[in-house]
């Protein structure tokens, strides 16, 4: 029996903007990914012809964790065996650190960690396609950490773009007890669509949103990174997603190695730009009502400092941006005190993200 542990990093967003509903029940989406350093680790046993059948199990001290096959991990073991033509029986433990329906994509992470495990284990590797088309499969944001760093994100969330890294910043991370299901709160934005509310566009901050005809003159962005759909907000919304990140350099700049001296004063201008150009997350004008203690926790954590607070995902986590290691610390310190589950951590570059992942 080969064990390989792989640590499964958590995901933050951007910006998050749910377009309208598919004729596949998803929504088209607009989101930029970034890879977090707080993580769970995933331990995967995979024991060859072992004689007693093939077998998927499912351990992990968390009663919140399904262990059956509806788990992505158990989803996820079965594709890839059957892909590289393997059999035996594997075992799948989850030290869970990460909140379960907290917004920080810890279930899809934790698919991918067993993904590139078995393929450890069985010295093994599928082809970046085929774990692309697998990843996709089993859910929408599993695809962005195969990636990464800094990942834009496009169609239902599982149509990325690997984005040039921002630069490493530090944040604050508060895990409420609460879950909120990704379902529900899809069906109540839908609720809210249909009932006639205008919908803020993106990157109207007291100046107009920018129009179709505009947007072309004024924005220089690749054409693959924002194919035109049928919604006129999410053009809008991926003028001002791209205006931004163009803004900062980096559609066409170089990784940041968090590095430079400057590194102090980029993470200030895209704390900036962040705020001024009106990047929020659509799921807080339905979340916020059914759950109004997030929204005070978002309250709490601009009170402590933060440059930059959200709700990541769907929720129920929410994170605030800071510029710098030490103020994030005390951020969470003082959100302690109020009697918070808050932690100070930090953004993931794409390089970063792949050396931890196995050290």
């Amino acid at each position: 029996m080969t064990t390989v542990a792989v640590r499964s990093f958590a995901k933050i967003n951007l910006g998050l903007y749910i377009g309208a509903a598919r004729a596949d029940g998803f929504h088209e989406l607009r989101t930029v990914y970034q890879t977090i350093a707080l993580h769970d680790l995933i331990r995967v046993s995979v024991e060859r012809k072992s004689g007693r059948g093939d077998r998927i199990e499912i351990v992990c001290d968390d009663e919140r964790v399904p262990l059956d096959s509806s788990n992505t991990c158990y989803r996820i073991a079965e594709r890839v065996m059957e892909e590289l033509g393997a059999s035996g029986r594997v075992r799948i433990e989850i030290d869970k650190r990460l909140p379960v329906q907290g917004g920080l994509g810890a279930a899809s992470s934790n698919a991918v960690a067993t993904m590139i495990a078995i393929e450890r284990a069985l010295k093994k590797k599928l082809s970046t396609p085929v774990r692309l088309k697998i990843a996709a499969e089993i859910g929408s944001d599993l695809p962005l950490f195969l990636t990464g760093g800094t990942v834009l994100g496009v169609g239902r969330g599982e149509e990325v773009y690997p984005l040039p890294d921002l630069p490493a910043m530090a944040l604050a991370i508060v895990t409420p007890e609460v879950g909120v299901s990704t379902p529900r709160a899809f069906a109540d934005w839908d609720a809210l669509v249909k009932s006639g509310v205008e919908l803020r566009s993106a990157g109207q901050t007291g100046a107009s949103a920018p129009t179709r005809a505009s947007a072309d003159a004024s924005v220089s962005a690749p054409a693959q990174l924002t194919p035109p759909l049928p919604s006129d907000r999410l053009f809008e919304v991926g003028c001002a997603l791209s205006a931004w990140l163009s803004g900062s350099g980096n559609i066409s700049g170089s990784p940041n190695t968090g590095a430079s001296a400057k590194g102090g004063s980029r993470v200030g201008k895209l704390l900036s730009d962040l705020v001024r150009t009106g990047i929020e997350n659509d799921f807080e004008r339905v979340v916020f009502p059914q759950y109004p203690e997030l929204r005070d926790i978002k309250g709490e954590l601009e009170r402590a400092g933060s440059r930059y607070a959200s709700l990541s995902g769907s929720g129920s986590t929410l994170y605030g941006l800071f510029r710098s290691p030490a103020e994030a610390a005390k951020a969470a310190s003082r959100l302690r005190k109020r009697g918070l589950k808050a932690v100070a951590t930090s953004t993931l570059t794409r390089q970063k993200y792949w050396k931890k992942i196995l050290d």
